[in-house]
């Protein structure tokens, strides 16, 4: 019996990260999901992939928090040794983070940019170079992004300016562990319905049809339309696609 590939999903216990969680057990991968500080909500997505067939266990992780990195990896070898039987997972993907906003570039605070550094660009950068050792030959690595790196909205900029730096990394992640047939790509996520950013996209009427006056699927997107192509990417259908970048958008904008 093949034994199953191994997905770590960070932030895998809500929003978007739970329906990358479920869609990519829904493929036969197994999957280490991350939370920061919800462990029932992680808990009861773990469940929900085991009753699909498929081994789950959740992890506590702050990705702000590098210097915790080591003693994270240190806990993943363990559980992956106990629990899956296995030395390495398959695919890494990035996704833990938050939406924070200020009014405009002017009004943006020093904390709120380091906040925003730190979770989605050096967070990224150092766990995913701690990953590196333990993510098997012939794997992969998903960075997600923002459909805020090709258009703008007032009081995004510093955190479209991380998810920029992000992109940019992903291109010399491709080029770098392409000799290990590591494949890296991005998902550029649109205006999704969750409880991302306060839940603004969600919760507010004239948000939305704004939203849908600029899209050109005149709808607003939902968690599942981003799962399944994270999934895709963590598949063999994938195989020859790395460096992209694939927004998910409806087309917002064009």
């Amino acid at each position: 019996m093949t034994k199953s590939k191994i997905a770590l999903v960070t932030g895998g216990g809500r929003g978007l990260g739970k329906d990358m969680a479920l869609s990519i057990a829904k493929k036969g991968l197994d999957v280490v999901l991350t939370y920061n500080s919800n462990r029932n909500a992680a808990d009861e997505v773990a469940k929900e992939i085991q009753a699909l067939g498929q081994k789950a266990t959740t992890m506590q992780l702050n990705v702000a928090d590098v210097r915790s990195f080591d003693g994270f990896i240190a806990g993943l070898q363990k559980s992956l040794q106990s629990e899956f039987n296995a030395e390495k997972i398959d695919f890494l993907i990035n996704n833990g983070g938050f939406g924070l906003h200020s009014p405009s570039f002017a009004e943006t605070t020093e904390e709120q940019f380091d906040e925003l550094l730190n979770v989605h660009f050096k967070g990224v950068f150092f766990f995913t170079q701690k990953v590196l050792p333990i993510l098997n030959y012939d794997g992969g690595i998903v960075n997600i992004s923002t459909g805020l790196t090709r258009v703008t909205f007032a009081g995004r900029g510093a955190y479209a300016s991380m998810k920029s730096a992000v992109e940019t990394f992903t291109k010399y992640l491709a080029k770098e562990l392409g000799g290990r047939n590591i494949r890296a790509n991005i998902v550029a996520p649109g205006a999704i319905a969750t409880d991302f950013g306060g839940g603004n996209t969600r919760d507010n009427p004239q948000v939305q049809a704004y939203l849908k006056s600029i899209t050109a699927i005149p709808r607003i997107g939902q968690a599942d339309d981003i799962g399944g192509i994270i999934a895709f990417l963590c598949t063999d259908d994938a195989k020859w696609i790395t460096g992209q970048r694939i927004e998910a958008s409806g087309g917002m904008s064009l």
